[in-house]
């Protein structure tokens, strides 16, 4: 790794505009991985969505007896939670949430890009060279930096994206429920103070620790594989869209469980007859004991849809330089 000067201005702009194009563009199917992952099975199997997944056959020829608006065609159920969400809830139903995302992921990704880059930089050998605990090291201690704004906006935004799954069996229990960031962050702040903003930080940690040292040093062999542009040692723009892609797909599939378990420890407000939990490895205990294994990779397929084009899109920006060709017009100008 070339040891030369670590420009943080430009890095963090990068950063930024890298955050909000990609949450932007994904946010609605992370509303559907909250959801899924919150959902938990009833007693008689009862469920309000079906998953990503097809749903066999045998299961759609057993409701048909229940009238003609219970029948449904495997095709059309094939994204039922996100069908549901756009019928019930509307195309800004689908956003339900973004606002918070989007004014704290400004710092979250430009703290986690920004941190990765600063301690590459400081963590080159003698030779030159980042060895992989190195870079490992590099990408925990950028995990470990972004919790910092990742716990409330986490916190914030899986409550705002759950509300439309809590409202719809509240409603049906007579009850009226009421979200928003303000309400929620005022209500946390009075009861526990700054600290109730920060609630599930253990299982954040967890997650965005372990993604973050699998994640760049994955993403930065994989972009060193790839073609460069002219006259500079970067690679060109596709080579870091696939990269970062590639990287984010498998280190998303890896940390699935434990976002599981966090998004379960961060949800308030629960439906009626769902378990509580008191911490990560009561989470753990109670969702293996009632549900299985496959109930750790809940959202699973969702999650891989948004990190990996998330991280994808970041990393393109980040590597194009938007902020350093800004900033240099903005010197040009008179």
């Amino acid at each position: 790794m070339d040891k030369k000067q670590f420009s943080l201005v430009p890095r963090i702009i990068n950063g930024s505009i890298a955050g909000i194009i990609g949450v932007t563009c994904v946010f609605p199917i992370d509303l559907v991985k909250t959801r899924l992952q919150n959902q938990q099975i009833g007693k008689n199997g009862e469920r309000m969505y079906r998953s990503m997944k097809r749903i066999p056959q045998s299961w759609c020829s057993n409701r048909e007896s229940s009238g003609p608006s219970s029948r449904l065609n495997p095709r059309n159920v094939k994204l039922d939670c996100a069908i549901k969400t756009f019928r019930n809830e509307g195309f800004f139903g689908m956003y339900r949430g973004s606002g918070v995302n989007l004014l704290l992921i400004t710092p979250e990704k430009a703290i986690k890009l920004v941190g990765n880059d600063f301690f590459r930089h400081h963590l080159v050998n003698k030779q030159n060279k980042l060895t992989l605990p190195r870079e490992m090291l590099a990408g925990s201690g950028a995990g470990m930096c972004q919790i910092v704004v990742t716990t409330p906006m986490e916190l914030l935004k899986i409550q705002l994206q759950d509300a439309g799954r809590t409202a719809g069996a509240a409603v049906s229990s007579g009850q009226k429920v009421k979200v928003s960031a303000t309400r929620i962050a005022l209500g946390l702040f009075r009861e526990r103070g700054i600290v109730g903003l920060y609630k599930g930080t253990g299982a954040t940690m967890f997650r965005d620790v372990t993604f973050s040292a699998i994640y760049f040093p994955l993403f930065a062999h994989l972009n060193a594989l790839g073609k460069k542009r002219k006259d500079s040692d970067q690679s060109v723009f596709y080579v870091s869209f696939l990269a970062g892609c590639s990287a984010g797909c498998v280190s998303s599939l890896v940390v699935t469980p434990i976002d599981v378990v966090k998004t379960r420890l961060q949800t308030l407000t629960k439906v009626t007859g769902e378990r509580q939990y008191t911490g990560v490895v009561d989470c753990f205990t109670k969702t293996w004991r009632y549900e299985g294994l496959r109930a750790f990779f809940k959202g699973g397929f969702c999650r891989i849809m948004v990190i990996a084009p998330l991280f994808g899109i970041a990393q393109v920006v980040y590597y194009l330089g938007i902020a350093e060709m800004m900033l240099e017009k903005l010197q040009r100008t008179p």
